[in-house]
């Protein structure tokens, strides 16, 4: 252990001492009552950790997610980073897309491309992209199915990129094909 390690250890020690102590003086012929609290404070930050580890879930049940309406429009609501997420059925796996008006085509990011059948290192990369963190190489691949709601194009020209992608993004050779309304916090896509 290095003496960084020591030092925290020696400063728990002497805040649990101090804490311990307090709990003594404070609770010495009401053991039962300070047993009762510890209780409750240990139940209350359980909870807390709980929900804290669950958020993830809890947050994609409470916040609205992508809507196809009754009118045949879909809609999706704008996320905490300002984009637009839009879930699409390619090749009949769920890939999450990043709606990118300023995108030219839709790009699928390699590990997207593996969960759809498509080999990555299978490909050549003959094509080149320009985009925010410099030039990549790209191969075009063709999707056999790309269902969106209640909206299906098959078959549609894609690109898969050999750069580093978080997720995959939809340009507007796919956005092009639906009338894009911004109403407040929603983009609104028809056809």
């Amino acid at each position: 252990m290095d003496g960084d390690i020591i030092a925290r250890l020696g400063y728990l020690a002497l805040l649990l001492a101090a804490v311990g102590g307090w709990v003594i003086v404070e609770y010495r012929r009401r053991m039962g009552q300070a047993l009762r609290t510890a209780a409750a404070w240990g139940l209350i930050f359980i909870g807390v950790m709980t929900g804290y580890a669950l958020w993830q879930d809890i947050r994609t049940d409470v916040i609205p997610s992508q809507l196809v309406t009754a009118s045949g429009t879909v809609e999706l609501p704008r996320a905490a980073d300002g984009h637009y997420y839009a879930t699409l059925t390619v090749n009949g796996a769920p890939i999450r897309f990043m709606a990118d008006t300023g995108a030219t085509n839709m790009v699928l990011s390699q590990d997207d491309a593996r969960r759809i059948g498509i080999d990555p290192e299978g490909l050549l990369y003959l094509g080149q992209a320009s985009t925010a963190n410099g030039i990549v190489r790209t191969a075009r691949v063709t999707l056999d199915s790309v269902d969106f709601g209640p909206f299906s194009d098959a078959p549609f020209s894609a690109w898969v990129n050999d750069g580093e992608m978080e997720g995959s993004l939809l340009g507007m050779d796919y956005l092009g094909r639906f009338r894009i309304e911004i109403a407040g916090d929603r983009m609104i896509l028809s056809r």
